[in-house]
């Protein structure tokens, strides 16, 4: 029974942390603020042009895609700098392709909103 409790106590501490680096990343990382706000852009731009619920399941998984690349990139660079404050040639090859993986999420997430938001103006 004690095994239980400690595990839906672990749970929850788990829940804690992730809810703490989640509101670091929204209040102190510029790049995230700026997703989020565009990702808000976004959703009023939504609301605004009717969309299905099939073009929200795509857009919402587009913003998702990129704040979660965005935040392990903010994450990388982090550790990058930890671990070697001066620059680094290898540190920076790791960070640029850090930032590749979230410019993918980036380029993916403007083909699924043009693919959404083209037809709409056309």
């Amino acid at each position: 029974m004690n095994t239980e409790r400690n595990f839906f106590i672990n749970r929850l501490k788990s829940v804690k942390y992730a809810a703490k680096g989640f509101w670091i990343l929204i209040t102190s990382e510029k790049s995230i603020i700026t997703q989020v706000i565009i990702a808000l852009i976004m959703t009023i731009i939504g609301f605004l042009m009717h969309l299905s619920a099939t073009e929200w399941m795509f857009q919402f998984l587009a913003i998702g895609l990129l704040l979660v690349a965005e935040s392990l990139n903010t994450a990388i660079e982090k550790i990058a700098d930890f671990i070697h404050p001066e620059y680094h040639k290898k540190i920076g090859r790791i960070k640029d392709i850090s930032a590749g993986a979230a410019f993918f999420a980036a380029i993916f997430a403007v083909i699924i909103g043009l693919i959404i938001y083209l037809p709409k103006f056309i």
